[in-house]
């Protein structure tokens, strides 16, 4: 069974590299077709749905906050001020680097180290293992197809293989 390390960061980190890929195809669509970056970045599935650039500023924080709750250590805070292609990709670049700080040895015994954060100002207590497993992974995966349907709905050449990065090696 992969350890907690495994099973979080090198899958963050190949899912952040395939959003970027998945951006990289939006920005040049909207090169080809001349529509502002501004606009393909607040687009949205549903008029109560988060934009594009919304959805990839949870994704890493999701990861970010994730990872470190797991390694013990505090999650950085980022601003939510990203407002092109290039803001968005160094935040996923700014993500993977504090992630890949994280000491693997950190990660030992988080499978049931106690994790509480707050949900809509209320305390939420999991487990290591669950959290990552029923929380953090469901969640980054929900933002990362939302982003990939926003860019695909807009006309944006996608295939599942973007999606997921390439096939696994």
């Amino acid at each position: 069974m992969p350890s907690m390390y495994e099973s979080s960061v090198p899958v963050f980190a190949r899912l952040l590299d395939a959003l970027t890929g998945v951006l990289k195809k939006g920005q040049q669509s909207c090169t080809d077709r001349k529509i502002p970056e501004s606009v393909m970045l607040q687009s949205r599935l549903a008029p109560d749905m988060f934009p594009l650039v919304r959805q990839v500023q949870i994704a890493c924080d999701m990861v970010k906050g994730g990872a470190a709750r797991l390694a013990g250590v505090e999650i950085p805070s980022y601003p939510d001020d990203e407002q092109d292609f290039a803001h968005l990709y160094a935040r996923i670049e700014k993500t993977k680097t504090f992630m890949n700080s994280l000491d693997k040895a950190s990660f030992e015994g988080s499978d049931a180290r106690k994790v509480t954060l707050k949900i809509a100002g209320n305390p939420m207590e999991f487990v290591g293992q669950p959290y990552l497993l029923l929380f953090v992974l469901p969640n980054f995966y929900f933002h990362l197809t939302a982003a990939y349907a926003i860019l695909r709905h807009n006309g944006v050449a996608l295939e599942k293989r973007d999606f997921m990065g390439g096939l696994p090696t």
